[in-house]
């Protein structure tokens, strides 16, 4: 029995003192540009309890859009401090390998993959930094079955980000509450393209320009990309058969989805054996609750062999040492300097967005969907050709508008592809 004249529920940003526009924008990109979720299409979504509203909003567009099973997993951040300050030490060598069985159960019957980004980057900066890292790697580990459909694209998947109170506070510490969100908002409504007439539009003429992008460089065939700039002369080898992605692309299960909003660039497998020189992070890099600045790293024929940081140096090295790949490269990406990212002027402290600001490498796993032919090659085969394999994916940022960039053919021929940080071909 219902009360018709009861008041209706509240908006949902009141939650937070977002615009509803926000959240119902944000929504609709997530469903029909960053997953392209398809009618019947089950759909696995992972979320912090911060980014709620926009949970639920996303659900609620996802069901109207024909979605047969919305299924929400939540991290709370008390229940995971909750774990640093009360648990017996055992506890952070186990990960919830069920769950993530459970979810690559899920993959493999046909469900898309969704996670929200909104949590505060900073949440374990104070816990023990070696049960931070066994925590880490043991998780790491116990999710390769469902990273797996992932980093193979088998699956339509997407990341969007949701502006939280937490998060808000650390990128703008200077200013009141309110006020913090209100910027990190304003911040993610222009770098996510909602504040254009038609976003779904803009993301249209975006993902255009990024595949013309990508024909280029595929048709171009570099045997290696040479970068330069202050602090940094690398040589990044590319894989045999690599191939460039950026912006949408066709899953193996033939959805065209955008895996990354927002997104700026374009991206493929280097070879893990054949990166030399030495490269200077132009931005810090967050990682697990640790600021790590001003890195600098060599390498010799693939390996990094020396790492520093003027801050965070031993998380960097622990980090590179969680396997024999986490040293050596799995992602090298061009990023114009001129991205709405990088001309918002902030530090998100999240990969999400700050790989988007500057052209950048990660070291760890690779791409199989970068290797032509990557659905059908053997993990024996991915390797052969040049491909990293590891528990880990951190990109860092090395792109400035100082750096130049150059694309070298096997016989030597050298190609501008970017100078000062900015495309000059075609």
């Amino acid at each position: 029995m219902t009360d018709d004249t009861a008041p209706s529920h509240p908006p949902l940003a009141t939650e937070h003192g977002l615009d509803p526009s926000l959240l119902t924008g944000l929504a609709r990109l997530a469903v029909h540009v960053g997953l392209n979720l398809q009618p019947g299409q089950d759909l696995v979504m992972t979320t912090p309890t911060s980014a709620l509203p926009l949970a639920r909003a996303i659900t609620a567009e996802a069901y109207r859009a024909g979605a047969g099973l919305v299924s929400a997993l939540v991290a709370d951040r008390d229940m995971t401090l909750a774990r640093f300050q009360h648990a017996h030490d055992a506890s952070f060598d186990k990960a919830p390998d069920w769950l993530y069985e459970a979810m690559a159960k899920a993959y493999e019957n046909g469900a898309a993959r969704l996670a929200l980004v909104g949590e505060d980057p900073f949440l374990l900066a104070q816990q023990d930094a070696s049960k931070v890292g066994r925590a880490n790697r043991a998780n790491a580990a116990a999710y390769r079955p469902a990273l797996a459909p992932i980093a193979g694209f088998h699956i339509n998947w997407s990341i969007i980000p949701c502006p939280t109170p937490d998060w808000a506070q650390r990128m703008f510490p200077d200013h009141a509450p309110d006020d913090a969100l209100t910027l990190l908002a304003q911040a993610i409504r222009q770098t996510a393209r909602l504040d254009q007439p038609d976003p779904v539009a803009a993301w249209a003429r975006h993902n255009e320009n990024l595949a013309r992008r990508c024909q280029m460089l595929n048709a171009a065939r570099f045997d290696s990309l040479h970068f330069q700039a202050p602090g940094t002369d690398l040589r990044v080898g590319l894989a045999e058969g690599h191939f460039w992605q950026g912006g949408a692309s066709v899953a193996r299960n033939g959805v065209r989805c955008n895996p990354n909003i927002p997104t700026e660039e374009v991206f493929t497998t280097p070879h893990a054996a054949r990166v030399d020189g030495y490269v200077r992070a132009t931005k810090p890099l967050s990682h697990h609750g640790t600021l790590i600045e001003e890195i600098e790293m060599r390498f010799e024929a693939g390996r990094a062999v020396d790492a520093r940081a003027t801050c965070g140096g031993d998380v960097l090295r622990d980090m590179l040492a969680t396997d024999e790949g986490a040293a050596r490269l799995g992602e090298v990406a061009l990023v114009p300097h001129s991205s709405p990212v990088s001309q918002s002027g902030h530090l998100f402290f999240n990969t999400l967005f700050d790989e988007n600001a500057a052209s950048h490498i990660a070291m760890g796993q690779c791409y199989a969907s970068c290797l032509e032919g990557g659905d059908t090659l053997t993990k024996e085969e991915i390797l052969a050709r040049g491909g990293n394999e590891s528990l880990i994916h951190v990109d860092w940022m090395i792109g400035s508008g100082q750096m130049n960039v150059d694309g070298v053919q096997a016989d030597g021929e050298v190609v501008a592809l970017m100078h000062a940080g900015e495309w000059v071909t075609a």
